[in-house]
């Protein structure tokens, strides 16, 4: 690509900025938790069809995945549960087509009262960062996708190939969301996902499991305590006994490539606890809701089986759960992790686009956490390029996200796609892409 067109793309970007944050605030202001997205996506449905891209809204239907081998457990209605996916067609076909993915759901934001800068769903500038649930994981992705195809329209090009510009839910607790996007036909020769990832290529990512496990105890008075167990105070054990597990697991990172130099690849994490009835009861039941990594290329069953298996064996002996054993129900991610091949003709490309708008040589990292692009690798293989802005704080409280690093990466995008898919002049009768 000649040194002013690459320029005028920059510029292009640059031109459309303010517009393009004041829509990433827009997108932050919905509280699209798991369950609630619709509203979300029916405002990034409209504005998608605003530009004239044919658009495509659809329910994940489970007896359509359900089946597949990426497809993880769940018990949520999914009748809310949308996906908008996007779609640019070109005169004629010249270059490759492209998928620009990213997920609209958002995790639980917690207390608001804990949050210093604002309240998490009304989006605060303040220097450099964008503040707000979701502003880095991922809505400023979603809205940089959207955004570098803007930059080229306003140049008078779109893309020379198919494009489909995609906002799956799901993301955060199965991956149901982008594997239904699969299961519809909408395939591509790569793919793009700009989670906030400080501005690197995600090398290789772990796998991810989640699980309940249900502890029933033995309630009585407290005033006769030692004749009952307390199912809250048993979790106790059960979360020790996971523990070992996890650093075993850790124990085996130089199986696996890319791994191996990691301190700690493989994080188990208890991220709820319910249990009891009452102050003055001994706790008659507990609930565990869990998560664990798993390595690239390990079976989830296989290593479901594994915990099963462990907590059978460390806990027969417990004088209490050995006769009552916890009960493990697997409801959510059952996620494979997955592995980048190397100096594939997509990573090229975007090293060379970000060297361009960044003046800096692409790095590659791997990363202990689940991303939709293991659907692309495996179940379609195809390359998948996680790349994503700099942030700070996703999934705690005061999440933000550096506007010239979303500048950055919008412009990369933009390059990439006019290298990957080619460029053809937008007609003046062409209304839509």
């Amino acid at each position: 690509m000649d040194a002013l067109l690459t320029q005028k793309i920059l510029d292009a970007v640059d031109a459309g900025f303010e517009e393009q944050i004041t829509f990433t605030e827009d997108l932050i202001r919905f509280p699209s938790l798991r369950g609630q997205e619709k509203n979300a996506q029916l405002f990034l449905g409209k504005a998608l069809a605003e530009r004239g891209y044919d658009v495509d809204t659809f329910a994940i239907d489970v007896n359509k995945i359900h089946d597949h081998p990426g497809f993880s457990p769940v018990t949520v209605d999914y009748t809310d549960a949308l996906n908008v996916v996007a779609t640019h067609l070109p005169r004629q076909a010249t270059g490759k087509s492209l998928i620009l993915n990213g997920h609209v759901d958002v995790v639980p934001e917690g207390p608001h009262d804990m949050w210093q800068v604002s309240p998490p769903f009304e989006p605060k500038r303040d220097g450099d960062w964008l503040y707000g649930r979701g502003s880095g994981d991922m809505k400023a992705g979603l809205a940089a996708n959207i955004y570098a195809l803007d930059a080229l329209r306003r140049l008078g090009f779109q893309p020379a190939a198919k494009v489909h510009i995609q906002s799956v839910v799901e993301e955060e607790c199965t991956g149901n969301g982008a594997l239904a996007c699969l299961i519809e036909g909408y395939t591509a020769d790569a793919a793009i996902i700009p989670e906030p990832e400080d501005e690197k290529l995600v090398r290789a990512n772990t796998g991810v499991l989640w699980f309940e496990i249900g502890i029933a105890g033995h309630p009585v008075h407290v005033r006769e305590a030692g004749t009952g167990a307390n199912a809250i105070e048993a979790s106790f054990r059960v979360i020790e006994s996971l523990k070992r597990l996890c650093e075993d697991w850790n124990a085996e990172k130089e199986n696996y490539p890319y791994f191996e130099t990691e301190d700690h690849p493989i994080n188990f994490n208890v991220g709820k606890i319910e249990g009891g009835d009452w102050a003055s009861t001994v706790a008659a039941w507990c609930n565990l809701h869990c998560r664990i990594a798993i390595y690239p290329g390990d079976d989830p069953k296989d290593r479901a089986r594994q915990i099963e298996n462990h907590l059978s064996r460390e806990l027969s002996g417990d004088t209490f759960l050995g006769n009552r054993p916890p009960k493990i129900t697997w409801n959510g991610f059952f996620a494979r992790g997955y592995v980048l091949e190397e100096d594939t003709e997509a990573e090229k490309a975007l090293a060379n686009a970000h060297r361009l708008a960044t003046h800096q040589d692409l790095t590659s990292f791997v990363t202990p956490s689940y991303l939709d692009a293991r659907v692309f690798v495996i179940y379609a293989d195809m390359p998948c390029l996680v790349y994503g802005p700099i942030s700070e704080s996703i999934h705690g409280f005061d999440e933000r996200v550096s506007l010239a690093s979303i500048k950055r990466v919008t412009g990369t995008i933009a390059l990439f796609i006019a290298q990957w898919c080619g460029l053809e002049e937008i007609t003046p009768n062409e209304e839509t892409t």
